[in-house]
């Protein structure tokens, strides 16, 4: 037998190149969803200090921890199967990947479709928030930051405020009939915030607040923006969509290899095997035996 047919086909260059180009992928996505479930972890354990709201959608922490522990687990499906050649554990990675990637065109698609319907789901659950704004300090950061951000109040509109205990009309104090100061509409850049600029705006009509506060709700502003700078939205989710096709199509490449090195020698260990045809191995380094080049299979 010639030195070419005593070439395994681990050590060929299409091999190795998708082994170490998967291991890679899996690797930095493993260790991605680790720090996101350790920044999820620290937040829920400041949330539960606080004794914010133990709702998913006004729990950012709840959401990091989702997430993380998601992305921990599947990329490390995907790092013992190419370290290994596990057949059953690369099929898992690729086809949880491909349900994500589908998964996550399909709420897409379904929200464009049904934009009212998600409408209504979004502002109801920014009344619920709005209802504990002083509670949640989740919520409250975000909620200024989006109104500062989008020149906007409330999520339908500013009377949306009027269902928090403190900004309801018949609430006692000064923030009765009120809104946050995020709400107010600021003249100079950096200009030192009057936090009792939103006094009493929910007894006066729009046309009177145009000059005082934004009128216009944070959903439809939030749309809006969506709209103008649909450029950065598209390389959004481009961002979001490629590296995930690009693992599934890395693991479908990948598998199709291993396959192809099974149907051509068979089990593993009867390559290590030398009464099998007589056949013999050239020595693997620490590397080789590290990344176990042939699965072993029944």
């Amino acid at each position: 037998m010639s030195n070419n047919d005593d070439i395994r086909y681990c050590q060929r260059f299409s091999y190795i190149f998708l082994k170490l180009i998967l291991f890679s992928y899996a690797i930095i996505w493993w260790l991605i969803g680790g720090f996101i479930l350790a920044i999820g972890i620290y937040a829920e354990v400041e949330r539960q200090r606080f004794k914010t709201l133990e709702g998913v959608f006004l729990a950012p922490a709840i959401i990091l921890i989702v997430l993380g522990i998601l992305m921990f687990i599947v990329s490390l499906i995907g790092v013992l199967g190419s370290l290994r050649d596990n057949l059953t554990l690369l099929k898992v990675f690729m086809y949880t990947l491909s349900l994500c990637l589908i998964l996550e065109l399909l709420g897409g698609i379904m929200a464009l479709m049904f934009r009212n319907q998600t409408l209504d789901l979004l502002n109801k659950n920014i009344r619920k928030g709005i209802v504990n704004y002083y509670d949640d300090l989740d919520f409250k950061n975000i909620m200024d930051f989006v109104q500062k951000k989008f020149k906007c109040c409330g999520g339908q509109e500013y009377s949306d405020w009027s269902v928090n205990m403190y900004h309801n009309c018949s609430a006692p104090g000064p923030l009765a009939c009120g809104v946050p100061y995020t709400c107010c509409i600021t003249t100079k850049p950096n200009e030192v915030a009057n936090t009792m600029c939103g006094y009493k705006v929910l007894e006066k009509t729009r046309l009177d607040l145009i000059e005082a506060i934004h009128i216009r709700g944070c959903t439809d502003a939030f749309f809006i923006w969506l709209m103008d700078n649909y450029k950065i939205m598209a390389g959004l989710l481009l961002g979001i969509l490629l590296p995930q096709f690009f693992g599934v199509i890395v693991s479908w490449l990948y598998i199709t290899r291993v396959e192809d090195a099974i149907s051509e020698y068979g089990n593993y260990m009867d390559l290590l095997d030398s009464s099998a045809d007589e056949r013999e191995t050239k020595k693997q380094g620490r590397m080789g035996k590290w990344f176990r080049c042939m699965p072993e299979i029944d």
